[in-house]
């Protein structure tokens, strides 16, 4: 049976399988990542640089970049492309086709996920639960705890896994530009207990010291919200194209019309002026922490 991880964040297809052994000494690399060197190898062979094929493809380098460092999938339709113009006989087809089932993102947010990898700048509102990316480890357990139907111990070490690695975008050498707006609510829930809430507290704190990271509370009690309808990412590409992400309790929608993600846009915009500033959320933050 599949289940899918949808709180605080994106939604993740697993299965209940055991995390494979490591070989010891060696680096345990995931399946994007080889299917990314293996990209490079042909490539090399064929005698192409990045720019020639990204040209050729008719895709940014940047794009391709990402690919061969297994930081964005390779989708069907380019493995078909890749396979014809460095030809491969198919290679490329056969190891996505056959990419392991626990690896697997949800088909409604796989393609979120891509952009995710390679955001420059994200706008992120949250009103039930702290959002994914500034999860800590015990809080995440905590989640996936609450699940309905209750998650198997490898499924939850599991989902931990996926988030844990999706947070890493916000350690990369040029990180992107993170706002995050926090309803009080997801604050005031001690999911987890008063140790986990703490260890949460205290990491936000922390994080909202980082550049490039801006973390604002929505305090409880307003007479106006601009976001009744619930949470919602906006996000910019390196290609400065605009994306927008909406989750259901079974789903989620990406939004690509340009008017729908300008109007999320105007949203968060009313969302981060009715919300605490930076610097009194750092106050409330330590306030919870008792300092």
């Amino acid at each position: 049976m599949m289940r899918y991880d949808c709180a605080g964040g994106i939604c993740f297809r697993m299965a209940s399988t055991r995390k494979p052994r490591q070989s010891p000494g060696k680096k345990n690399s995931t399946p994007y990542q080889q299917l990314g060197k293996l990209l490079a190898h042909y490539r090399v062979r064929a005698t192409y640089t990045q720019v020639q094929l990204a040209c050729l493809l008719h895709i940014s380098q940047a794009k391709l970049e990402s690919i061969e460092q297994g930081r964005r999938p390779l989708g069907l339709e380019l493995a078909e492309e890749l396979d014809q113009c460095l030809k491969t006989g198919g290679a490329l087809v056969v190891m996505v086709v056959n990419l392991p089932e626990r690896d697997a993102i949800a088909p409604w947010a796989e393609e979120f996920v891509n952009l995710e990898r390679e955001a420059i700048a994200m706008s992120s509102y949250e009103n039930q639960v702290v959002p994914g990316l500034l999860q800590t480890e015990g809080y995440m357990r905590a989640v996936f705890s609450n699940e309905i139907p209750q998650l198997t111990p490898d499924d939850r070490e599991l989902r931990v896994t996926k988030r844990m690695e999706r947070q890493e975008l916000l350690r990369r050498e040029v990180p992107p530009v993170a706002s995050f707006v926090i309803s009080e609510a997801a604050l005031r829930d001690q999911l987890g207990g008063s140790e986990v809430f703490r260890e949460q507290v205290r990491h936000l704190r922390e994080c909202a010291d980082l550049p490039g990271i801006t973390i604002q509370i929505l305090r409880l009690g307003r007479t106006t919200h601009a976001a009744l309808s619930g949470p919602f990412v906006v996000l910019e590409t390196q290609e400065h194209e605009q994306y927008a992400y909406a989750e259901t309790p079974r789903g989620s929608h990406l939004i690509h019309d340009p008017d729908e993600v300008c109007i999320l846009t105007y949203m968060y915009a009313m969302l981060r002026s009715q919300a605490l500033t930076p610097e009194d959320t750092k106050g409330l933050l330590d306030e919870l922490l008792g300092e």
